[in-house]
């Protein structure tokens, strides 16, 4: 996700990310910084006034990881309220995508990254339901 401003907006925040998978294994991202700082996830982040949902993941999986994908469907999407601790309130639209072309070059948003079979994830700390997301992305590119 973009730099996140120590003033959190007061309404939600529109966010895309990309479950890209390639050769029967999925992109997993480390955040370097808050929010979910030292958790994997999946790339992306928030979507800029009048960008539509596509081009915003184009271009946040080009930043993060100077990846080119297909973005074949809607794969699933959560919502991320502010907790006791604080913190934005997003909804994230997930989306089922192939790597295109590209070797992953992280930006400086994220620390690491794996390419793994979507099964072998137990040993990570993953953000919340990014398991359904991969589930649902794996059905709807039959992989």
């Amino acid at each position: 996700m973009s730099a996140v401003s120590p003033v959190q907006p007061s309404h939600p925040q529109l966010a895309v990310s990309a479950a890209i998978f390639r050769d029967g294994k999925i992109l997993l991202v480390r955040r370097a910084r808050s929010p979910a700082k030292g958790f994997y996830s999946l790339p992306g982040g928030r979507v800029e006034f009048g960008e539509t949902l596509h081009a915003a993941l184009h271009r946040e999986v080009d930043e993060e990881t100077a990846l080119k994908i297909e973005i074949v469907d809607l794969a699933g999407w959560r919502e991320v309220v502010p907790g006791t601790g604080g913190g934005g309130h997003y909804l994230i639209m997930s989306f089922a995508a192939r790597w295109s072309c590209g070797e992953v070059v992280l930006n400086d948003e994220l620390d690491d990254f794996k390419w793994l079979a979507p099964d072998g994830l137990s040993d990570l700390k993953l953000t919340g339901g990014l398991q359904e997301v991969i589930q649902s992305a794996r059905r709807v590119l039959g992989a």
